[in-house]
């Protein structure tokens, strides 16, 4: 499941001490039965941070099979690479780790 997926990816941030937040998006039932909508741009990542040398952070998380990454999804991570920063795909906790020691020698 993908909240399995972010939530190895907050802890393994939390370990590495990476300043992070996971960004809710979405609408969510309160317990009155009405509705909480979150409002954020469309398609931000799962989880937010900044890395220790000031780059944004941006991590979309998926599931290993079937995730589907949204066009507004890609558009996000596109413009936070354009922008000097750092954003990813990953579907498991190894490609964070992978890909945070490959593009930012973490």
């Amino acid at each position: 499941m993908e909240s399995d997926v972010q939530t190895a990816c907050l802890e393994y941030l939390r370990l590495r001490r990476i300043f992070h937040w996971r960004q809710n998006s979405g609408a969510f039932k309160t317990q009155s039965g009405g509705w909480f909508k979150c409002c954020s741009i469309k398609g931000v990542a799962d989880i937010l941070g900044i890395l220790p040398d000031g780059r944004f952070l941006a991590v979309e998380c998926k599931r290993e099979k079937g995730g589907v990454v949204s066009p507004e999804q890609k558009e996000f991570l596109l413009n936070i690479n354009a922008n000097g920063g750092v954003g990813m795909v990953v579907r498991s906790v190894d490609e964070l780790a992978s890909q945070l020691k490959e593009r930012c020698n973490l």
